[in-house]
């Protein structure tokens, strides 16, 4: 197994960069680097033409620490372990237990980085990290830091391996509740991975886990079952038991294939209210026909002479007269 393992024993799945890309990025840096050396050489030449040489060569001295030594440390400290050439390469440095580096880190590799790379012109650092198991130069022994990729293909998933076919269901009336999740997490790493294991540790190591498995259930395996096709049924039948208890609540609620499907009647509209209908007023009686107005004091003699009185009490007394109300109107009034 490739990758970085701390003291702890914990594979942190870092992989190690080798010599030709950390090569390759440290060239990519020396480039810039020297390039704004030059650049900031050339200004302050300019700059001191006046001076005397003693403050000329001072000043040449602060650019190249600063610049070639400084430069470097400083962009490692602020963008946690990745220059210019790193980056283009997919690398970056770390702590060696797979943590960002500090300032500390950075200066130790710097100043380290002086002497094994710009005095002997990459030569220690070749033969170091050609030496190392891991890549490592001089500084990043003493700094305690490793340069890892990160641009890493994604490894393939592991997938626990099916038992055998005369296997299948055989284990369905195991109680598996006495069976801690660290238990079975070793299993699983064992199954995925007892192809690159040696036979005889591998076989010890499915005895051991196949024993305990014994312990928690109860029950012991079939004879003739070698203990890596055991762990394979047991596992294969907890995972069924998961599917089927995860996938139960959702075909429980689907309604089966003979099931009739209840019809849902469709919206009836909503009729709106009918307008109140306002009653008729009741129709006005027909104006009586007023009386005509008589002169009251006309009277009709016994003779015929027409003179006969017509009261207004409607009375006829005995000479023939009529009163104006028990009479008949004619609407006629007799001349004066």
């Amino acid at each position: 197994m490739s990758g970085v393992v701390t003291g702890d024993a914990v594979y942190l799945g870092l992989q190690p960069a080798r010599l030709p890309s950390r090569a390759l990025a440290l060239l990519l840096d020396l480039v810039v680097v020297w390039a704004a050396y030059l650049l900031i050489s050339v200004g302050i030449a300019i700059a001191t033409a006046s001076l005397d040489e003693a403050a000329a060569m001072a000043l040449s001295i602060a650019s190249f620490l600063l610049v070639l030594v400084g430069g470097p440390i400083a962009v490692e400290t602020l963008s946690h372990g990745r220059s210019l050439g790193k980056m283009a390469c997919g690398l970056r440095v770390v702590r060696e237990d797979g943590g960002p580096i500090r300032f500390r880190h950075a200066l130790m590799r710097g100043a380290m980085g002086v002497v094994e790379i710009l005095m002997t012109f990459g030569v220690v650092a070749c033969v170091a990290s050609l030496v190392s198991e891991r890549g490592r130069r001089i500084g990043d022994v003493f700094a305690g830091t490793l340069v890892v990729r990160e641009r890493v293909a994604p490894a393939s998933a592991m997938v626990v391996p099916p038992p055998p076919p005369w296997l299948v269901g055989r284990f369905s009336g195991l109680d598996l509740s006495a069976v801690p999740d660290a238990l079975w997490l070793e299993a699983r790493q064992y199954l995925t991975r007892m192809g690159q294991l040696d036979p005889a540790i591998g076989r010890r190591l499915a005895e051991r886990l196949a024993d305990e498995l014994v312990a928690r259930t109860g029950t012991p395996p079939p004879p003739g079952v070698p203990a890596a096709a055991y762990l394979a049924g047991v596992v294969a039948e907890r995972q069924a038991r998961e599917a089927r208890r995860a996938f139960a609540p959702a075909a429980s609620h689907a309604p089966s294939a003979g099931a009739a499907v209840p019809s849902t009647p469709a919206p009836v509209a909503p009729v709106a209210p009918a307008s109140p209908v306002m009653p008729l007023p009741p129709s006005a009686p027909a104006p009586r026909p007023l009386p005509a107005e008589g002169s009251g004091k006309g009277h009709r003699d016994g003779n015929g002479n027409g003179n006969g009185d017509r009261g207004g009490n409607g009375d006829r007394d005995a000479n023939g007269d009529m009163g104006g109300n028990g009479s008949r109107a004619t609407g006629f009034a007799p001349p004066a």
